[in-house]
């Protein structure tokens, strides 16, 4: 029925999605989505109201066997951010549960209700070329508006696959998690990667410690989550020994977005014996590098390339390639391979900006490279890339330095002009106990004492809270200015 999603092709009754008390067999979703598919005949792309429901995967799945390029939307975006999305990338239907209140932005569209109760008879569905795309996903336009990220079917297959080699994923393998359905975390890796598979994912709603609990606890082997949720587990174990039991026992916890936290890390593996591994990706890459489920779960690193990918570190100018091995040679991160996007829509000035002679995208993620291969990413080239005193320093390594600090709950580090270093460096920190702050000279000592003297913060500034968006990624753009 689809070379997607094989599975599809057996009216079974094995599990395939469940989204709380509501759930789908591969045979009923195979219907389902068979009689969405038909009524998206002629379509040229179909838009996604995309909440975490059934109803948002089985409009995806049915937009993926009609050849219908699914364009994601973030529910909770405000109204001028839809309008531009919706002008520019033109979807002629919007997807979403009946009874469904949209905004004005979308008011113009066609309304298709999706019927998760839908029947249809089986049949073949043409397959779309490997290069047809399957997406349009749009990046968070922290520059400007949002660009649209043409995502090809090749794409979400061999990154799909390449996981499946990297982590061990079978059909047996159950996933929870608790990620919004409008990004490629969520949804790509998230419903559609044990779909392919043909094993089952059960979505949290809303993610939760109980929620985990109770899901792992219950025959799932395998945890999705972004950095703040690792946090909050990490946070609820000492109290929570269920949890605890529950995490002991599953086959794989992986994190992904944004870095995890040394500091989270220690405090999850000493408490239920297990390792998260963390992997890299992007929009427009999907997925670059993982830890393997047969390698090292070493905290800090985001793993070694997949299969069929190919990674390198360059020095300023772009395209000096820098050699593994050295711990201060901190480079771009660039790639190339069978995962990347095809083009931004309607953007020929932005796409060809975005990459370097020989096919290699520009990512914008600054790392350095253990002499195994391992990559460790230092931050955003943008915003966490400071030079200082002749020094070029990644904010990560600091970050997680305050991050062992007792007195310190949240940490976020960045550059600003100084006339004698060029750039110094400050600390944001969001402490355990408002009222007794650990003192800034404290602070400094403390990340002197574990990394080279030229990486400790010049300032310290508290805040309440870290700005952060949907996905927890600290938006550093939107720190105060000093």
């Amino acid at each position: 029925m689809s070379l997607l999603f094989p599975a599809l092709a057996h009216d079974s009754d094995r599990p395939a999605l469940r989204f709380g008390d509501r759930s789908l067999t591969y045979g009923e979703l195979a219907s389902a989505a068979g009689a969405l598919a038909a009524r998206l005949d002629g379509a040229s792309r179909a838009a996604v109201w995309a909440t975490p429901t059934l109803e948002t995967a089985v409009g995806v799945v049915a937009a993926l066997l009609a050849g219908v390029p699914a364009v994601p939307l973030n529910p909770k975006s405000g109204g001028g951010e839809l309008a531009h999305i919706v002008s520019d990338s033109a979807p002629d239907v919007v997807l979403a549960a009946p009874g469904t209140e949209l905004p004005d932005a979308l008011g113009d569209l066609r309304f298709v209700g999706i019927d998760v109760a839908a029947s249809a008879p089986a049949r073949e569905w043409p397959e779309p070329g490997a290069s047809a795309p399957a997406f349009v996903v749009y990046t968070s336009g922290t520059t400007g508006p949002p660009k649209g990220a043409v995502l090809p079917r090749r794409a979400v297959t061999s990154t799909l696959d390449a996981l499946q080699d990297a982590w061990e994923w079978t059909g047996d393998d159950v996933l929870v998690h608790g990620l919004p359905l409008f990004h490629v975390h969520g949804l790509i890796l998230g419903i559609l990667g044990p779909l392919r598979r043909g094993g089952s994912v059960r979505h949290l709603g809303r993610f939760s410690t109980e929620g985990v609990t109770r899901e792992l606890g219950s025959g799932a082997t395998m945890l999705f989550g972004v950095p703040t949720m690792y946090h909050r587990i990490a946070e609820a174990l000492p109290a929570e020994p269920e949890l605890v039991k529950a995490l002991s026992g599953a086959r794989l916890l992986v994190s992904g977005s944004a870095a995890l936290p040394v500091h989270d890390h220690e405090r999850i593996a000493a408490a239920t014996g297990r390792r998260v591994i963390e992997r890299y990706g992007m929009t427009e890459t999907l997925m670059n590098t993982s830890v393997r489920a047969d390698g090292e779960a070493r905290a800090g690193t985001v793993g070694v390339p997949l299969p069929g990918v190919s990674v390198r570190l360059v020095e300023e100018d772009g395209v000096t390639e820098i050699p593994a091995g050295d711990p201060e040679a901190v480079g771009e991160i660039q790639v190339r391979g069978p995962n990347l996007f095809t083009e931004y829509l309607n953007r020929p000035d932005a796409t060809a900006a975005a990459f370097a002679e020989g096919g290699w995208f520009r990512t914008g993620d600054m790392a350095v490279r253990d002499p195994d291969g391992y990559v460790r990413i230092v931050g955003r080239k943008a915003t966490d890339l400071i030079k200082s005193g002749g020094y070029k320093i990644g904010a990560g390594e600091i970050e997680n330095a305050l991050l062992e600090h007792p007195g310190v709950s949240e940490a976020a580090v960045t550059g600003e002009p100084d006339d004698d270093l060029g750039e110094r460096i400050v600390a944001w920190i969001v402490p355990v106990d408002a009222e007794q702050p650990p003192a800034a000279d404290e602070l400094v000592s403390h990340v002197a004492d574990r990394l080279a003297p030229h990486k400790r913060p010049r300032v310290v500034r508290y805040l309440e809270a870290l700005p952060r968006n949907d996905m927890g990624k600290i938006m550093k753009r939107a720190l105060p200015r000093g």
